[in-house]
């Protein structure tokens, strides 16, 4: 009979061999030894070098590759990818299925990341950036007629306009979101109306004619106000009621003024 005991500490010892790959690939990273697009060495070379099996070399790079680190090329190798750090959305995933994220939530976040990313495009974005941008905004005005391709351009807009904010780490955060939100969106898509449609587009690219001219709070503006109209849009394809432009309610009139307006009146 197998003893237990053996078998927990086989399972403890295959845990802490992934964790020695992880922890090696960190100090090559660290010590400058792999930069972006460098190729990692191959398995065999990471198992001798390492000294664990092979198995748990691909173990450890399935890891690397859930956090973004590495990705692998099929028939080339493991390579350190260029560009804005990839962070996986499984965990986030997971975190939605356990809690239930809401719509309002989600969007809430969305704000928060994306609103202050418009504002540092209009900044930061180089003419190639404004490019991909503006590239975007054309392809959601030419894919009207076919919503999931829409949301793909629509998605791409944000990725674009969160790299051109020069922070990898906000790129990172929204590119994150934006694979949880494409998730969600792409239930209620194909009930997307015309008009809806049509309004978006129009958000997206007055959002791009802000980065563009250079105005950050214009920017943020048109950021916030797609945003809340993109909230109230997907409501609305899922059969719930809520304002078209949710906002705070408008201010109250003061008595004596209602008095000074009805005298003016008579």
């Amino acid at each position: 009979m197998a003893n237990p005991g053996s078998e927990q500490q086989v399972g403890r010892a295959a845990e802490g061999s992934t964790e020695q790959v992880v922890s090696f690939v960190r100090a090559l990273i660290e010590r400058g030894q792999l930069r972006q697009g460098d190729r990692l060495p191959a398995e065999r070379d990471l198992a001798v070098k390492i000294g664990v099996s092979r198995p748990t070399v691909r173990a450890g790079l399935r890891a690397l590759a859930a956090m973004g680190v590495v990705q692998s090329r099929h028939g080339s190798g493991t390579y350190i990818p260029k560009g804005p750090p990839m962070l996986g959305s499984e965990p986030l995933s997971f975190l939605a299925a356990l809690h239930g994220f809401t719509r309002e939530e989600m969007y809430e976040a969305r704000r928060i990341l994306e609103v202050g990313a418009a504002a540092l495009a209009a900044e930061r974005a180089t003419h190639e950036q404004l490019a991909a941008i503006s590239e975007e905004v054309a392809s959601l005005f030419a894919s009207m007629d076919d919503p999931v391709l829409f949301l793909v351009h629509d998605i791409n807009f944000h990725r674009a306009v969160a790299a051109a904010s020069g922070n990898p780490i906000i790129a990172s955060l929204v590119e994150m979101v934006a694979a949880l939100y494409y998730e969600r969106r792409r239930e209620t898509a194909m009930r997307a109306s015309d008009r809806n449609l049509r309004d978006a587009a129009q958000m997206h690219r007055r959002v791009y004619q802000a980065i563009r001219a250079r105005e950050p709070e214009a920017a943020r503006a048109a950021m916030n106000e797609h945003l809340l109209h993109s909230s109230a849009f997907q409501a609305e394809e899922a059969g719930e009621t809520v304002a078209a432009n949710p906002g705070p309610p408008p201010a109250r009139t003061p008595p004596a003024a209602r008095a000074r307006r009805r005298r003016g009146k008579e």
